[in-house]
């Protein structure tokens, strides 16, 4: 058995997977099973914490005369050709259009590409009912799900780590369905009031946990509690109760993968293939958009910009992936020191890299590569830039001073990442992700204005909130925060006395 490996027989923790040619996602921690989309988006996380992936040599091609005719799409009609390919096994044609026409609604959730000059244009994901681009993926996840659960009768607690963005649009989506409830981890204090108030003055069937430690902690709390099937079976007699909506869920990933083909559409691009510059965390709006080019996006190169935080980086250069404490930066949704969706980018590049855990789930080892993915053919694809705070707040003031357009932190990494690359002068496809006034302090600071506040962030202003609290001190590594003992015990406590 390789290193870090649970062997599941023994343990009698997960349900045998059968394998068919019907299922066509595998696990990146073994890569022997299999599941089809509906497995996979209930059961959120895959076995021995790995994730749902498509094998590379299974992504579908998109026809060229696909591609030239999207530009007379609406955003719905460019997602139904995107995901219909992964997704007809499980979801008929019809129902699939329908979704995606309800989750899309350009009324709703509208998609604006700016351009700026003859080579930059911005994708403007920041319109949707939270404001930031994980709307999205939210959407569409939310209708799946209930969709699924409707047609057999289950039910469903979503558990969620944030790192600002996520826990909103989730939190949104899921809001009063019926058969779902959600559970939002988020770090306490690392995240902006406006952020916060996204989850906290919903109620209902939305409950928010403010957690002591940072979003890794968070999200090592929520991959624990996934894997805990005897907690979920003693609390609701359902082993199968918990799921993710984090990136880690098959169901937020594949719809990351649209986007890029709807900015592409929109975009002067020459007939020429364009450049994805791409503000990165957790690593779904890069896995998605390498699948977009695998499915026939004609992209030349894909731009990863990420903060201080830059673990990633340095692996693509030298080889050797080294998980540092997370470093905390204006780009707060991207203070991620050990992106989850990297499992997925390595296994695309016929890699394996797993996280070494004990047998109650703690972290001995984040990011152990396996096998070696090949690096040379992912520089190729991906220039992987570290953009500094101060880089980023001068970004800001450039593109404000320059453009007049007001850039949020996230934005501005995307911005200057672009800048870093010097490679061919294909046009630019920049995405932002958050509108400006969920930053106000960090635009002010960057530029001297104040960003407009979005309408529903103003009247979340005045609601109350309901908060819960993970006290407990989280595990400090020498790589980081992780989730302590103590903490599950807590977060199992209070879910239990939730849902009692």
């Amino acid at each position: 058995m390789q290193k870090g490996f649970i062997n599941l027989k023994d343990k009698n923790i997960y349900k045998p997977l059968s394998l068919t040619k019907d299922m066509q996602f595998f696990n990146t921690s073994d890569t022997t099973q299999r599941a089809s989309f509906k497995e996979a988006l209930l059961e959120g996380q895959a076995p021995n914490y790995g994730l749902w992936m498509v094998n590379r040599d299974e992504v579908p091609k998109l026809p060229h005369s696909i591609l030239k005719g999207m530009g007379n799409m609406r955003y719905s009609e460019i997602a139904l050709h995107v995901l219909n390919p992964f997704l007809d096994m499980d979801i008929p044609k019809t129902k699939l259009e329908e979704m995606l026409h309800d989750a899309y609604d350009e009324r709703i959730i509208p998609t604006s590409i700016q351009q700026v000059d003859k080579r930059r244009n911005i994708m403007w994901l920041t319109e949707g009912p939270t404001y930031s681009f994980k709307d999205y993926a939210a959407r569409f996840f939310g209708r799946a799900l209930s969709y699924f659960l409707t047609i057999d009768g289950l039910q469903r607690v979503v558990l969620t780590a944030t790192s600002g963005d996520t826990g909103g649009a989730v939190s949104d989506a899921l809001h009063r369905l019926p058969n779902v409830h959600v559970v939002v981890f988020y770090p306490e204090g690392e995240i902006s009031g406006e952020q916060r108030r996204q989850m906290t003055t919903l109620k209902n069937n939305v409950f928010a946990f403010a957690v002591n430690g940072d979003f890794n902690t968070c999200q090592d709390l929520s991959k624990k509690l996934l894997a805990d099937k005897r907690f979920a079976e003693r609390v609701f007699g359902d082993k199968d109760r918990f799921t993710s909506a984090n990136s880690i869920s098959l169901g937020r990933l594949l719809p990351q993968v649209v986007y890029p083909f709807f900015g592409y559409s929109r975009i002067d691009a020459g007939g020429r293939p364009m450049i994805a510059s791409v503000p990165s965390g957790n690593f779904g709006d890069i896995m998605g958009t390498v699948i977009a080019r695998e499915m026939g996006l004609p992209i030349s190169k894909i731009v990863c910009g990420v903060n201080e935080n830059r673990e990633f980086v340095d692996f693509m250069k030298t080889g050797k992936y080294k998980v540092e404490k997370t470093k905390s930066n204006p780009s707060s949704a991207m203070n991620v020191n050990h992106p989850s969706n990297l499992a997925r980018l390595v296994s695309f590049y016929d890699g394996q890299m797993v996280d070494i855990r004990g047998e109650d789930g703690s972290m001995i080892e984040a990011g152990h590569i396996n096998k070696m993915p090949d690096l040379n053919e992912m520089n190729a694809d991906i220039f992987a830039v570290s953009i500094s705070d101060a880089t980023t707040y001068r970004t800001m003031k450039r593109v404000y001073d320059g453009h007049g357009i007001i850039l949020e932190p996230h934005g501005a990494v995307g911005w200057a990442a672009f800048e870093a690359y010097h490679g061919c002068k294909d046009a630019a496809l920049i995405y932002e992700t958050a509108d400006p006034g969920k930053f106000p302090k960090e635009v002010k600071k960057a530029t001297g204005v104040l960003p407009e506040t979005p309408p529903k962030i103003k009247q979340q202003a005045t609601m109350q909130e309901r908060t819960y609290r993970i006290s407990s001190e989280p595990e400090i590594t020498k790589k980081g925060s992780v989730s302590s003992k103590e903490q599950a015990e807590e977060a199992k406590q209070k879910i239990a006395k939730l849902f009692s």
